[in-house]
């Protein structure tokens, strides 16, 4: 019988103890549903997981004792216990677990130290469990005693914040609103008004709960946290206010109540703010009071009884009574003071709202009273008048309503046409605009205002303009604004034309399809000055843009391109993008994309234009940026153009005019000329559209000039000539004829191409645009230098018959005029033209017939050449002194540029060539040609001082000008016989001989 009997209470135990095991594990299991104090029941899990194996392994043992039993018992209350707390922590009402949280980390404690308690009793000495030490047991013991569940820092913060607001009796709307926040941030709900006002009334259920359960601290406690929530705008409609507002207020009569004489202090006779009792039972204000003490006085200033000067009392029933009486009258001057307002005297409507606007600064509740008293219609309507004091009061009033308060938004929305008043301050003064756009910023929080804010005309202007003022502030609340206002693809927009493009790119970049191609087409549409575009690309719009151009579809590719075109006319832009790799999907567009539409194309080709005239003015110092990095890129641009219509070649060949003036421009030049460009260039210059064959012009100047003479031979013929002279004949387009003439004086110097010249009339043509140039007009400068260059091809001297036309035509005298007044380039051509006229003279030159009488009754002819040493003239022999050339070219020699210099002292130096050493150095001598040539022997130009030293060389063989020019020139030449070429050391040697400076032996020879 007693074996039986063990029997039984060991199958008890074992029964109990299973289901000590499956109730910790499901209260494992539930802690992971738990709403509040999550980390609390997480350490009680924790610990109970290490509680279950040793529970399994006693299981097994079969030991039985009353010890154990009494442990068992222990464990199995506990962990009910928890259990059902872990299952209530999952399902009753968040804000009412949230409320009672440190009771329920109370309770955890208590489970805690009990569920030790209750494993210190278990006999584990005589057991020798396998899977833990006893050590290891003692230490969970030890753990778990100590153990302290405190509520986690943000519900003791909320909890501490309720305990607050009751307390404080005047807590208003605004500080229950924040608590709401704060609590539904902490039970993980929704802050939407819906979801709050519905988690409340579960709240209260939870409460009428607690009655029925009739524990009634707890209902009382509830009963004030309810009230204190109930303010916030959440527990009830603004209608509900609205009528529990004036049920109130019709209950108070329509006449303020003077105060109760126990409302005043005995010591200050103010009403009291904040009563309090001594220890006679006389009631004082506090601060009046703390005074008398302080002062040293130890008695009842009414009873004159002696006091317990650290016994003061709170007086809450005569406190509670004061603020009533205040609320009272308060709330019926509120409703008394509007229709004053709208006073004709603006003092006293001044007055009115310096009244309103201390009020509504006091209390909150307050605030709550004018909104609902509908206020705001009426200070809305005050904006309008001519008043500025008047008007920033309104403003004042108005942002402290709606501040925080989206009832008070909301009937601003109301109101017709409430924001172009508040607008219009913003063009006002300083003051009043920072008024305004403050208050725009807080209406702008409420999306129905929002909306309305960034219709108005001229408000985004404004407010752009507000956020780069000095004002700190101002400028603070317009950027705040602007990006409330961001919301609005059309605001975005209206911000980006008036130059604030932080949303436009912040869209372009990240926002869905229709967005970027609305940003996209609204950059390739709009007018913007140099810096906008220059603010843009730093801003980074490059990136997306070009991103679209790869990856957008057509419509999207012709908006971004547009859009990077309009960026690109700024050369630092254009740079800037060719280092961001536009080339690639703008060239990929027009070369290889046949589904591209033709104005897409256009499109993309006037963008590599201004890509590559970007490349013409590089900054010094900077790693130069190409546009064309390899022949293919050339070569395929190049195939293009005869592939397209006149708008893409037209882009094409002006593009490659643009890179014919950069730093690659010989590279460029080249390759063209291996692309065989003059080929495809000849046809164009008979295109029939204008355009095209203006830069087609354009672009065959630059390669004939220092181009390869054989390619241009090779594909020049009569016609052509007789198209550009055509050209220059009629074109309008300035830069076409001065190509034009560009290429004529370009072209090799053979014969027939300059008798194709002269037959299509191209001498009279050139030289009616010579005549006709005045050189004051800066237009005309460089048509005048290839026009004269273009002279030149007549001037040869190895065809007498094109000098002889070219004379007879006027060309020298025209030559002459032109070194007087021309540029030093258009100096420098025609003094190589005379130069070569002047080598034809010697032959060209009458020889004097012999004289018949008697020479001695006759006196010498006047009109003997006195360097030819014939009769000369302009146009039969081309004589320099007969066309008054000499002092022309000798001036020419004063010119900066060596290169001008060389060419006038050529044409003088036709003048001392062989029998005509001794003539024509008096002529120079006489023209003062000589110094120049001595300065030249100083020249850094190494050609300039060669040919200056074969001159002299000459001239000093005659002892008249050695001895007049020798001394002045014995420096210079001493040097360069030290520095000098070999050859230059050579003629200074034999000139210094000539100077007997040196022997004529000398080793300098």
């Amino acid at each position: 019988m007693a074996i039986d009997l063990i029997a039984d209470s060991l199958v008890l135990a074992s029964e109990l103890i299973s289901q000590v095991v499956e109730s910790m594990l499901e209260v494992v299991v539930a802690t992971n549903n738990v709403l509040v104090n999550k980390d609390s029941f997480r350490e009680l899990a924790t610990y109970m997981e290490k509680i279950v194996p040793i529970l399994k392994e006693l299981n097994q043992k079969n030991v039985d004792s009353d010890v154990l039993n009494k442990s068992i018992e222990i464990l199995n209350r506990e962990t009910n216990a928890a259990k059902h707390l872990t299952l209530e922590c999952g399902k009753r009402n968040k804000v009412y677990l949230l409320m009672n949280c440190r009771m329920i980390v109370n309770r955890l404690e208590k489970i805690t130290k009990e569920i030790s308690r209750a494993l210190s009793l278990l006999p584990l000495a005589s057991l020798d469990l396998a899977s833990v030490t006893a050590e290891e047991i003692e230490n969970l013991y030890n753990n778990m005693q100590r153990a302290e569940f405190k509520a986690a820092v943000v519900e003791e913060a909320i909890l501490e914040k309720v305990e607050t607001g009751i307390q404080e009796r005047n807590v208003g709307r605004s500080y229950a609103n924040n608590l709401l926040v704060l609590i539904a941030g902490a039970v993980g709900i929704s802050t939407e008004k819906s979801v709050l006002k519905k988690e409340l009334e579960e709240f209260k259920s939870e409460i009428e709960n607690t009655r029925l359960r009739k524990d009634q601290a707890e209902a009382i406690q509830m009963d004030q946290i309810i009230a204190l929530l109930e303010r916030a705008d959440a527990a009830s409609s603004p209608k509900e206010k609205e009528i529990k507002y004036f049920t109130k207020r019709k209950s108070l009569g329509s006449q303020p109540l003077e105060p109760l004489q126990s409302f005043y202090c005995p010591i200050t006779g103010d009403v009291m703010v904040d009563p309090v009792e001594t220890s006679s039972g006389q009631t004082f204000e506090r601060t009046a009071i703390e005074k008398w003490f302080a002062d040293g006085n130890k008695l009842c200033p009414l009873t004159m009884t002696s006091l317990n000067t650290s016994v003061l009392r709170p007086n809450k029933t005569l406190r509670q009574s004061i603020e009533e009486w205040k609320d009272r009258n308060t709330m019926i001057t509120i409703a008394s003071m509007k229709p004053k307002l709208m006073s004709e005297e603006e003092e006293d409507g001044i007055h009115c709202l310096e009244q309103l606007q201390h009020l509504c600064e006091q209390r909150e509740q307050h605030r709550e009273w004018v909104i609902l008293e509908n206020y705001i219609p009426t200070l809305i309507q005050l904006l309008a008048e001519k008043s500025r004091d008047l008007r920033s009061r309104v403003l004042i009033i108005l942002h402290i309503l709606v501040k925080d308060n989206d009832d008070a938004k909301e009937r601003v929305a109301k109101v017709d046409n409430p924001i172009e008043p508040i607008v219009r301050s913003l063009g006002r003064r300083i003051e009043e605009r920072k008024l305004a756009v403050a208050l725009l910023l807080e209406l702008s929080i409420f999306h129905v205002l929002r909306d309305h804010i960034g219709k108005v005309q001229g408000c985004i202007l404004l407010l752009v303009t507000m956020s780069s003022t000095d004002d700190h502030q101002a400028a603070k609340d317009a950027h705040e604004l602007l990006e409330n206002l961001s919301f609005s693809d059309q605001n975005v927009i209206q911000m980006a034309r008036a130059n604030y493009f932080k949303h436009l790119l912040h869209r372009l970049s990240t926002g869905p399809e229709r967005v970027k191609m609305i940003m996209a087409t609204t950059l390739a549409d709009m007018e913007l000055t140099e810096h906008n575009k220059v603010s843009l690309v730093e801003g980074g719009v490059l990136g997306p843009l070009l991103y679209l151009v790869s990856h957008g579809d057509m419509l999207m590719k012709n908006a971004a391109v547009k859009a990077l075109y309009n960026l690109s006319t700024v050369a630092k832009n254009g740079l800037q993008m060719i280092r961001e790799g536009a080339k690639g999907p703008l060239f990929n567009l027009l070369l290889h994309q046949k589904s591209s539409s033709p104005s897409l194309r256009e499109q993309v080709a006037a963008t590599i234009m201004q890509l590559a005239v970007s490349t013409v003015s590089q900054e010094s110092g900077q790693t130069p940026v190409t546009l064309l990095e390899s022949d293919d890129d050339i070569f395929m641009l190049l195939s293009v153009i005869n592939l397209t219509g006149p708008v893409v070649q037209k882009s094409i060949l002006q593009t490659f005019h643009a890179l014919c003036q950069s730093d690659t421009a010989t590279y460029i030049k080249n390759r063209l000329t291996e692309c065989s460009a003059i080929q495809v260039l000849v046809p164009l210059c008979e295109h029939g559209n204008l355009d095209v064959r203006a830069n087609a012009v354009k672009l065959f100047c630059c390669l004939a000039d220092d181009g390869d003479q054989a390619t241009i031979l090779e594909h020049v013929g009569e016609k052509c000539l007789e198209t550009l002279v055509r050209i220059i004949q009629s074109s309008s387009n300035k830069e076409e004829v001065v190509s034009a003439m560009g290429i004529i004086s370009s072209l090799p110097e053979i014969s027939p191409i300059t008798q194709w010249l002269l037959d299509a009339q191209a001498l009279p043509t050139v030289l009616s645009i010579l005549r006709d140039s005045q050189q004051n007009d800066p237009s005309r400068i460089q048509l005048v230098e290839k026009a004269v260059g273009a002279i030149r091809r007549f001037t040869v001297p190895t065809n007498l018959e094109w000098q002889n036309i070219a004379a007879k035509a006027g060309v020298i005298p025209l030559l002459v005029w032109l070194l007087e007044l021309g540029s030093p380039l258009t100096k420098k051509y025609a003094a190589i033209s005379l130069g070569r006229f002047s080598e034809s003279s010697v032959a060209l030159s009458r020889i004097m017939p012999k004289h018949r009488g008697f020479w001695c009754f006759s006196s010498p002819p006047n009109d003997i050449c006195p360097v030819h040493r014939g009769i000369c003239a302009v146009e039969s022999s081309f004589c320099l002194i007969e066309a008054d050339a000499v002092g022309p070219l000798v001036k020419v020699l004063e010119e900066p540029d060596p290169g001008v210099c060389e060419s006038s002292l050529d044409a003088l130096l036709t003048l001392i060539e062989g029998e005509r050493l001794q003539s024509g150095s008096k002529v120079l001598a006489e023209a003062k040609a000589i110094p120049p040539m001595i300065k030249f022997l100083s020249s850094p130009s190494p050609t300039l001082q060669e040919k200056s030293l074969v001159a002299l060389e000459r001239i000093f063989r005659i002892p008249e000008f050695k001895q007049n020019y020798g001394p002045s020139a014995q420096v210079p030449l001493v040097d360069l016989t030290q520095r000098g070429s070999s050859r230059v050391k050579s003629l200074s040697a034999r000139i210094l001989a000539h100077l007997n400076v040196l022997h004529d032996q000398s080793s300098y020879f």
